[in-house]
Protein backbone atom coordinates (compact mmCIF):
# COMPACT_ATOMS: atom_id res chain seq x y z
CA UNK A 1 0.00 0.00 0.00
CA UNK A 2 1.02 3.79 -0.85
CA UNK A 3 2.19 5.35 2.11
CA UNK A 4 -0.49 8.02 2.20
CA UNK A 5 0.45 11.93 3.56
CA UNK A 6 -1.74 13.04 6.04
CA UNK A 7 -1.42 17.18 6.26
CA UNK A 8 -2.26 17.94 10.07
CA UNK A 9 -3.60 21.67 10.19
CA UNK A 10 -3.88 22.11 13.92
CA UNK A 11 -1.92 25.26 15.84
CA UNK A 12 -1.90 23.47 18.97
CA UNK A 13 1.58 22.22 18.38
CA UNK A 14 1.57 19.60 21.59
CA UNK A 15 -2.01 17.40 20.12
CA UNK A 16 -0.17 17.90 16.80
CA UNK A 17 2.44 16.17 17.49
CA UNK A 18 0.94 13.59 19.03
CA UNK A 19 -1.68 12.75 16.37
CA UNK A 20 1.76 12.73 13.97
CA UNK A 21 3.76 10.51 16.12
CA UNK A 22 0.27 8.23 16.16
CA UNK A 23 -0.27 8.19 12.52
CA UNK A 24 3.24 7.14 12.21
CA UNK A 25 3.17 4.07 13.88
CA UNK A 26 0.27 3.40 10.95
CA UNK A 27 2.78 4.28 8.48
CA UNK A 28 0.83 6.91 7.42
CA UNK A 29 3.08 9.96 6.48
CA UNK A 30 2.35 13.01 8.44
CA UNK A 31 3.11 16.44 8.02
CA UNK A 32 2.37 19.50 10.50
CA UNK A 33 1.04 22.66 8.69
CA UNK A 34 2.95 25.62 9.19
CA UNK A 35 1.99 28.55 7.03
CA UNK A 36 -1.14 29.49 8.58
CA UNK A 37 -1.55 32.46 6.29
CA UNK A 38 -1.24 30.86 3.19
CA UNK A 39 -2.57 27.62 4.15
CA UNK A 40 -4.46 26.75 0.77
CA UNK A 41 -1.51 27.48 -1.03
CA UNK A 42 0.73 24.85 1.41
CA UNK A 43 -2.31 22.33 0.97
CA UNK A 44 -1.68 22.23 -2.80
CA UNK A 45 1.92 22.17 -2.86
CA UNK A 46 1.85 19.23 -0.88
CA UNK A 47 -1.16 17.47 -2.29
CA UNK A 48 -1.96 15.58 0.45
CA UNK A 49 -4.68 12.26 0.92
CA UNK A 50 -6.29 13.51 3.13
CA UNK A 51 -6.45 16.72 5.91
CA UNK A 52 -7.31 17.10 9.19
CA UNK A 53 -8.61 20.59 9.82
CA UNK A 54 -8.96 22.55 13.07
CA UNK A 55 -11.84 25.36 13.06
CA UNK A 56 -10.04 27.91 15.18
CA UNK A 57 -6.90 29.11 13.76
CA UNK A 58 -4.36 32.16 13.33
CA UNK A 59 -5.57 34.48 10.34
CA UNK A 60 -8.56 32.90 9.39
CA UNK A 61 -10.67 30.06 10.49
CA UNK A 62 -10.69 26.06 9.08
CA UNK A 63 -14.09 27.15 7.26
CA UNK A 64 -12.99 29.95 4.90
CA UNK A 65 -9.42 27.67 4.59
CA UNK A 66 -12.06 24.56 3.41
CA UNK A 67 -13.79 26.80 0.96
CA UNK A 68 -10.69 28.19 -0.29
CA UNK A 69 -9.26 24.21 -1.12
CA UNK A 70 -12.62 23.32 -2.06
CA UNK A 71 -11.98 25.46 -5.21
CA UNK A 72 -9.06 23.73 -6.60
CA UNK A 73 -9.25 20.25 -5.16
CA UNK A 74 -11.42 17.14 -3.74
CA UNK A 75 -8.95 16.14 -1.06
CA UNK A 76 -10.82 14.56 1.70
CA UNK A 77 -10.88 17.01 4.88
CA UNK A 78 -11.60 15.79 8.75
CA UNK A 79 -12.70 18.34 11.00
CA UNK A 80 -11.09 17.88 14.65
CA UNK A 81 -12.51 20.85 17.05
CA UNK A 82 -13.59 21.51 20.15
CA UNK A 83 -16.62 22.77 18.87
CA UNK A 84 -19.59 20.59 19.94
CA UNK A 85 -22.80 22.53 18.67
CA UNK A 86 -24.93 21.21 15.72
CA UNK A 87 -24.21 24.51 13.96
CA UNK A 88 -20.67 24.02 13.85
CA UNK A 89 -20.65 20.54 12.51
CA UNK A 90 -23.25 21.29 9.70
CA UNK A 91 -21.05 24.44 8.92
CA UNK A 92 -18.32 22.08 8.43
CA UNK A 93 -20.38 20.05 6.33
CA UNK A 94 -21.44 22.41 4.25
CA UNK A 95 -18.27 24.06 3.18
CA UNK A 96 -17.32 21.26 2.00
CA UNK A 97 -15.50 19.07 5.11
CA UNK A 98 -16.46 15.04 4.92
CA UNK A 99 -16.34 14.04 8.55
CA UNK A 100 -16.26 16.04 11.73
CA UNK A 101 -14.99 14.32 15.18
CA UNK A 102 -14.96 16.69 18.06
CA UNK A 103 -12.33 17.11 20.70
CA UNK A 104 -10.83 15.32 22.77
CA UNK A 105 -10.82 12.32 20.76
CA UNK A 106 -9.59 9.01 20.52
CA UNK A 107 -6.80 8.27 18.21
CA UNK A 108 -8.42 4.91 17.26
CA UNK A 109 -12.03 6.78 16.70
CA UNK A 110 -9.48 9.10 14.18
CA UNK A 111 -8.05 6.40 12.17
CA UNK A 112 -11.31 4.67 12.38
CA UNK A 113 -12.62 7.94 10.23
CA UNK A 114 -10.04 7.89 8.22
CA UNK A 115 -9.98 5.32 7.09
CA UNK A 116 -13.77 5.45 6.40
CA UNK A 117 -13.17 8.74 4.38
CA UNK A 118 -10.22 6.11 2.32
CA UNK A 119 -12.99 3.69 1.34
CA UNK A 120 -15.53 5.79 0.49
CA UNK A 121 -13.47 8.55 -1.70
CA UNK A 122 -11.21 5.10 -3.42
CA UNK A 123 -15.22 3.58 -3.98
CA UNK A 124 -16.42 7.05 -5.49
CA UNK A 125 -13.48 7.14 -8.02
CA UNK A 126 -13.35 3.56 -9.17
CA UNK A 127 -16.78 2.78 -11.21
CA UNK A 128 -16.67 6.01 -13.53
CA UNK A 129 -13.11 6.79 -13.99
CA UNK A 130 -10.23 5.59 -17.00
CA UNK A 131 -7.15 4.73 -15.59
CA UNK A 132 -4.59 6.96 -17.40
CA UNK A 133 -1.21 5.63 -15.99
CA UNK A 134 -0.28 5.20 -11.97
CA UNK A 135 -1.65 8.20 -10.50
CA UNK A 136 -4.19 9.83 -12.91
CA UNK A 137 -7.68 9.30 -13.79
CA UNK A 138 -10.07 10.53 -16.61
CA UNK A 139 -14.00 10.92 -16.01
CA UNK A 140 -15.36 11.38 -19.01
CA UNK A 141 -18.76 12.17 -18.31
CA UNK A 142 -17.65 15.07 -16.20
CA UNK A 143 -14.54 15.57 -18.58
CA UNK A 144 -12.32 15.70 -15.49
CA UNK A 145 -8.87 15.02 -15.13
CA UNK A 146 -7.71 13.54 -11.53
CA UNK A 147 -4.91 12.30 -9.28
CA UNK A 148 -7.66 11.80 -6.95
CA UNK A 149 -6.39 15.61 -5.36
CA UNK A 150 -6.81 18.13 -8.07
CA UNK A 151 -9.10 18.29 -10.64
CA UNK A 152 -8.40 19.80 -13.93
CA UNK A 153 -11.37 20.52 -16.29
CA UNK A 154 -11.66 20.30 -19.83
CA UNK A 155 -13.45 22.40 -22.69
CA UNK A 156 -15.75 20.85 -25.18
CA UNK A 157 -12.26 20.78 -27.61
CA UNK A 158 -9.77 19.00 -25.37
CA UNK A 159 -12.28 16.87 -24.12
CA UNK A 160 -12.67 15.24 -27.59
CA UNK A 161 -8.81 15.35 -27.89
CA UNK A 162 -8.49 13.16 -24.65
CA UNK A 163 -11.69 10.34 -25.96
CA UNK A 164 -9.66 9.76 -29.08
CA UNK A 165 -6.58 9.39 -26.87
CA UNK A 166 -8.11 7.05 -24.79
CA UNK A 167 -9.77 5.54 -26.94
CA UNK A 168 -6.55 4.73 -28.86
CA UNK A 169 -3.85 4.58 -26.15
CA UNK A 170 -0.50 3.59 -26.87
CA UNK A 171 -1.27 4.14 -30.37
CA UNK A 172 0.41 7.14 -32.46
CA UNK A 173 -2.62 9.41 -33.26
CA UNK A 174 -2.17 11.27 -36.95
CA UNK A 175 -2.80 14.60 -36.78
CA UNK A 176 -5.44 14.20 -39.61
CA UNK A 177 -7.32 12.16 -38.06
CA UNK A 178 -7.22 14.42 -34.84
CA UNK A 179 -8.28 17.14 -37.17
CA UNK A 180 -11.12 14.94 -38.75
CA UNK A 181 -12.17 14.24 -35.15
CA UNK A 182 -12.43 17.69 -34.11
CA UNK A 183 -13.53 19.66 -36.97
CA UNK A 184 -14.47 17.01 -39.62
CA UNK A 185 -11.92 18.02 -41.64
CA UNK A 186 -8.09 17.47 -42.51
CA UNK A 187 -7.70 20.71 -44.21
CA UNK A 188 -4.76 22.80 -43.53
CA UNK A 189 -6.61 25.83 -42.17
CA UNK A 190 -7.42 23.65 -39.21
CA UNK A 191 -3.51 22.49 -38.50
CA UNK A 192 -2.39 26.28 -36.65
CA UNK A 193 -5.85 25.58 -34.44
CA UNK A 194 -4.68 21.76 -33.48
CA UNK A 195 -1.41 22.53 -32.30
CA UNK A 196 -3.05 25.11 -29.98
CA UNK A 197 -5.26 22.86 -28.35
CA UNK A 198 -2.66 20.38 -27.81
CA UNK A 199 -0.28 22.70 -26.40
CA UNK A 200 -2.75 24.20 -24.13
CA UNK A 201 -3.71 21.13 -23.06
CA UNK A 202 -0.65 19.58 -22.06
CA UNK A 203 0.38 22.99 -20.34
CA UNK A 204 -2.90 22.41 -18.22
CA UNK A 205 -1.87 19.14 -17.08
CA UNK A 206 1.69 19.92 -16.52
CA UNK A 207 1.26 22.34 -14.45
CA UNK A 208 -1.44 20.38 -12.72
CA UNK A 209 0.79 17.24 -12.36
CA UNK A 210 3.59 18.35 -13.42
CA UNK A 211 3.06 15.53 -16.26
CA UNK A 212 1.49 16.79 -19.63
CA UNK A 213 0.25 13.28 -20.39
CA UNK A 214 0.69 13.41 -24.35
CA UNK A 215 3.79 12.47 -26.01
CA UNK A 216 5.10 14.27 -29.53
CA UNK A 217 5.63 12.14 -32.43
CA UNK A 218 7.80 14.27 -34.43
CA UNK A 219 6.43 13.94 -37.95
CA UNK A 220 3.89 11.72 -37.40
CA UNK A 221 1.11 12.93 -34.55
CA UNK A 222 0.63 12.57 -30.96
CA UNK A 223 0.05 9.24 -28.42
CA UNK A 224 -0.74 8.66 -24.81
CA UNK A 225 1.40 6.39 -23.23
Amino acid sequence: MTEKTILIVEDDKRLANQIASFLEGWKYKPILASQFDVLDQEVFKISPDLVLMDITLPYFDGYYWTRQIRKKSTVPILFISSRTADQDIIMAIVQGGDDYLTKPFSLDLLKAKMDALFRRTDYRIRPETIELNETLYYVPDKAQISDGKQIVELTGMEKKVMDLFVKKKSITISREELMIALWQTDEFICDGSLTTCISRLRSKLKAAFRDPLIETKKGIGYQLP
